[in-house]
């Protein structure tokens, strides 16, 4: 890559990691602040649904205002929504007020994520695509893992001072994209964009004609397995081994560092020698492997280990997937990323809602189910590329 491209690709990595460590910052002292307004754990989880939701229904809105209006307004204004966010949540005690205020959340992230993957899009050849969606994504992991650790230090200081310090953060954000952040897009590509309105509706079903739906139904299941796993981690291994909060404390953060390495050194490796398609069935498998072996994971170091395991497939299956449906999408950058947030969105809306009634049916039953997505998923992607091969082979054919 080019100077001027390591430039861009830093400012967009520095965003993403303020917008994601921000809002890790309130995570650890969140169970304690909602007991503290005599709220519980259905606010806790209502706080994780609100803020999927909003961005569900926000994204396809936002990805088309990304190719319409350019990368650089959405990224700022993204960025502006998570910052009204958090002083909100920080300047409030009512419950009503915070919903209120992971609605905004959930806006500013829908505009902010497809915005940042388009602009990767915009600066990058095709080559250099996965190198730049993993950086991203591990800037994202990045605030995952620091995010919570400054959040639980601040916290001494004072109950509420994490969301201060979380606010102010994302408004240097701000001010900081405002000042530096370039637009990506040339004006003339606006124009290859439809100008007529459409409903979320119809762009889900517009997306099932994209070339690129399976990749995004991948994202979904993905994204389902993966929060239907991280919402009922703690709990599990807490009922089976008697993990104490510091031994989960460590799983989570070992997660995020993992994911962190990965994106950083060998995404673009792995893509560049094998490919796209080959390294989704590779890691596609590596998760299957990992669910069927969290079913038999008999102590809170095998489990751990499985937990690795799992997270180390989902964090080079997340920016390949990125990478596969940009490559896809030709001019419709924003759309594409709009609709894979969309996607997204949907996973971690089901996800963690049916995997707490599935867990308090029997405590095995949301690894079972993340099995079989999973499993299902491996092979429609299987049967996907095998057809999309020999629709390539036929199409060489006539031009012979």
């Amino acid at each position: 890559m080019s100077t001027e491209q390591r430039k861009k690709l830093i400012i967009l990595m520095i965003n993403m990691f303020i917008a994601i460590g921000s809002f890790g910052i309130i995570i650890p002292i969140l169970p304690a602040y909602l007991e503290s307004i005599n709220q519980g754990g259905t606010a806790a989880g209502l706080m994780i649904a609100i803020f999927a939701g909003s961005q569900l229904i926000f994204s396809p809105i936002a990805g088309k205002w990304t190719d319409q209006y350019g990368r650089r307004k959405m990224i700022i204004y993204g960025l502006i929504g998570l910052t009204i966010s958090m002083f909100v949540f920080y300047g409030f005690d009512s419950i009503w007020w915070l919903y209120a205020s992971r609605v905004i959340g959930g806006i500013g992230a829908a505009l902010l994520i497809p915005a940042i993957f388009a602009y990767v899009a915009d600066i990058t050849t095709m080559k250099q695509r996965a190198k730049g969606n993993s950086l991203v994504s591990a800037s994202m992991s990045l605030g995952i893992v620091i995010g919570p650790g400054i959040g639980g230090f601040l916290a001494d200081f004072g109950l509420k001072t994490p969301f201060l310090v979380s606010a102010i953060v994302s408004l240097v954000a701000v001010i900081f994209s405002v000042v530096v952040l370039e637009e990506s897009m040339q004006v003339s590509e606006a124009t290859d964009t439809p100008k007529v309105d459409e409903s979320m509706v119809r762009k889900m079903v517009r997306s099932i004609r994209m070339p690129y739906f399976i990749p995004l139904i991948i994202t979904l299941v993905m994204s389902f397995g993966l929060m239907a796993y991280e919402s009922v981690l703690g709990l599990f291994v807490d009922n089976q081994f008697g993990a104490t909060p510091q031994e989960i404390a460590m799983m989570v953060t070992s997660t995020g560092i993992v994911s962190v390495i990965v994106q950083l050194f060998f995404v673009d490796r792995i893509v560049n020698r094998y490919g796209e398609g080959k390294v989704l069935n590779i890691f596609l498998g590596v998760a299957v492997i990992g669910f069927l072996l969290s079913l038999f994971a008999s102590s809170y170091v095998l489990f751990f280990g499985v937990t690795l395991l799992i997270f180390l497939a989902t964090s080079i299956l997340r920016p390949v997937l990125n990478t596969l449906i940009s490559k896809m999408a030709g001019s419709e950058q924003g759309f594409a990323m709009g609709m894979n947030n969309a996607y997204m969105s949907i996973g971690n809306i089901l996800g963690p809602t049916l995997a707490g009634m599935l867990y308090d049916v029997k405590i095995i039953y949301p690894f079972i189910l993340g099995l079989i997505l999973v499993g299902l998923t491996l092979v429609t992607t299987i049967v996907w590329q095998k057809r999309s091969l020999a629709r390539e082979a036929k199409v060489k054919l006539k031009q012979v």
